[in-house]
């Protein structure tokens, strides 16, 4: 499965970085290819390129907050989970996903 996502949470630091190395980590256990951007108090890091988006399969928002360029994912199968989600049960997740998907 390809994988895209954005992780953010309230204050930009703390969360968004713990949901981001747990998704990465679980996707890549299970064999999956994923590209996750953050955005946050310092702005958006590893922003996600056009050709991932239109590659993806399913496109995760770990968010607390509002997050900003969900105009890019037009179309996409869309998830949105609270960050505390994703760092507690990424690999759960990732399974639902892919089987509510079907992939």
């Amino acid at each position: 499965m390809k994988i895209v996502g954005i992780a953010a949470c309230t204050s930009g630091i703390a969360h968004t970085y713990i949901a981001k190395e747990k998704l990465m980590r679980a996707a890549e256990a299970l064999g999956h290819e994923i590209h996750v951007e953050t955005q946050g108090t310092i702005g958006t890091e590893d922003e996600l390129k056009a050709e991932d988006i239109k590659a993806a399969d399913v496109v995760i928002i770990a968010a607390d907050i509002k997050v900003g360029g969900k105009e890019r994912f037009a179309g996409k199968k869309t998830v949105e989970v609270p960050t505390h989600i994703v760092i507690k049960s990424p690999k759960a997740l990732l399974n639902k996903i892919q089987n509510d998907l079907g992939l």
